[in-house]
């Protein structure tokens, strides 16, 4: 039976899912994916290795689906990491520079003292941060000899993690980005979807080196032989792996909010036009050829990671086992928060200077009330993005659709609910991601000729009702309020 074979690479492993035309997954497969930390705030892969995760996961995939080749290839990623190849051998140059990585943090500063924020939000939709692509791009070829003109001959590719797949997919024939991963780097004007001349001198960043931006769903090029894995497979959809996740929930008209739980999290709503809103930014959902989808999109550094974090903390080596059970022993932090700005804050509050906060601790406090604060600063930080974006989209019943690793945890998705104050709706998928990729490259291809056909599909969810009075909702929320206070204040916010 024919299938299309979906690629997820994300932050910490590479996924590879193969779907069928009734919207079966009929075959899975995964492969960990190292990151490293070499200085404070500096976080990186190894993009040899992140390519072979991915390469193995599809192999094992292809052989678990029957061992015969999928009808085509979708590929979803982690958004604004980046990497620098040398064209001619396709030989990494540097490491991959990942999303949640601050060591841009003094060209971010340097580029505001210029007076280039209102010019970059007015392309991009995206306010001056090191999470986006292109600070790391430029820090990347000052890293390489003559790496800036070596760039603008040619020699050099920069790309997305879309990118760097597709590439060593087609054996080097083929340097392309999709247009929502393009729409991150902060190099692209995201009205006119396309590199703007304009950006590419603020950053310093050569068009030559860069990928062709191509819709989300269409034929970008297709696979050349490699072992486990035929030649001629059509790669049939690019997209970022949030974007995707809001595909996948069938949230294809404006009105709909997803929050994908990882690492960090990402919320999304799509739009009728491009909009904009203080503290979200600007995005393209997906593209098609000759029609664009945009949405409002507030990004959280670190939520998933603040588990992970608490739970080396507390001594596990599996930190999301321990955070979870322990958590669940009480009914409540006793007045504890954490602020996971490990990296700074993200959306709502953009403050890249911002700290880790661990606070209302007392004597009683212990290792299960510290588990359920990194918990319970997933849903808060949820929750000030959603306010924001609720308000933007004037929606009057919400409701937030949720995905992502995080979300599997009944206690988090109920608390979420109570500290919303609105219904939350999990997504039983955990691959929403790639189903979404799967989607798009089944309709490039003619497994599906509609959106309506996808609404049709199979799809298994869950329902959180909030519980709790709203004048206990307002007081966990003027704590958390308190607490992200403290945060900023430490970075002179």
């Amino acid at each position: 039976m024919g299938y299309i074979l979906a690629i997820d690479e994300g932050t910490t492993n590479a996924k590879a899912l193969a779907m069928t035309a009734d919207g079966a997954i009929v075959a899975r497969a995964s492969r960990p994916v190292d990151v490293t930390f070499p200085r404070p705030g500096w976080v990186e892969q190894n993009a040899e290795q992140l390519w072979q995760s991915v390469l193995d996961a599809a192999r094992e995939c292809i052989v678990l689906a029957g061992g015969h080749a999928p009808a085509a290839i979708g590929v979803t990623n982690q958004r604004e990491s980046v990497l620098v190849w040398d064209r001619a051998t396709g030989r990494p140059l540097g490491p991959c520079i990942t999303w949640q990585c601050r060591r841009t943090v003094d060209i971010c500063d340097r580029l505001r003292a210029d007076g280039a924020e209102p010019i970059i939000v007015e392309k991009t939709g995206l306010t001056i941060d090191p999470l986006f692509s292109a600070t790391k791009a430029r820090w990347l070829l000052e890293q390489i000899p003559e790496g800036v003109a070596r760039a603008a001959n040619g020699e050099l590719c920069i790309g997305t993690v879309d990118s760097w797949v597709v590439w060593n997919l087609t054996g080097g024939a083929v340097h392309v980005c999709d247009a929502t991963n393009a729409s991150r780097t902060q190099l692209c004007d995201v009205k006119a979807g396309a590199w703007d001349d304009q950006l590419l001198e603020v950053f310093g960043v050569p068009l030559a080196a860069l990928p062709a931006i191509r819709p989300s769903s269409d034929i970008a090029g297709v696979t050349r032989p490699h072992d486990g894995i035929a030649g001629d497979i059509p790669i049939a959809s690019l997209i970022g792996d949030s974007h995707a996740a809001l595909f996948g929930h069938a949230a294809f008209v404006p009105g709909a909010v997803k929050a994908t739980y990882g690492t960090g999290s990402s919320l999304m709503t799509p739009t009728s036009s491009l909009a904009r809103a203080a503290g979200l930014s600007s995005a393209i959902a997906w593209a098609f050829p000759g029609a664009v989808q945009y949405a409002l999109e507030g990004n959280i550094t670190d939520t998933g990671g603040a588990v992970d974090w608490a739970g080396r903390l507390l001594g596990s080596d599996e930190p999301d086992a321990l955070v979870a059970s322990l958590a669940s022993t009480v009914g409540d932090t006793g007045g504890v928060y954490l602020v996971p700005a490990f990296a700074g804050l993200g959306a709502p509050h953009w403050d890249d200077r911002a700290k880790g906060v661990l606070c209302g601790l007392t004597r009683g406090a212990g290792r299960a009330q510290i588990a359920r604060a990194a918990l319970e600063s997933i849903a808060y930080q949820v929750r000030d993005v959603f306010d924001v974006m609720t308000r933007a989209i004037a929606a009057t019943s919400p409701t937030l659709l949720a995905d992502g690793g995080a979300s599997r945890n009944d206690q988090l998705m109920q608390f979420q609910a109570d500290v919303l104050g609105c219904p939350v709706v999990r997504n039983r998928s955990t691959d929403l991601s790639a189903v979404g990729a799967a989607w798009l490259a089944g309709l490039a291809t003619g497994t599906w000729s509609s959106l309506e056909q996808l609404e049709r599909l199979p799809c298994a969810i869950d329902r959180f009702e909030p519980r709790i009075a709203a004048s206990e909702r307002a007081r966990l929320l003027d704590g958390w309020r308190d607490a992200v206070a403290r945060a900023r204040s430490r970075s002179g916010a």
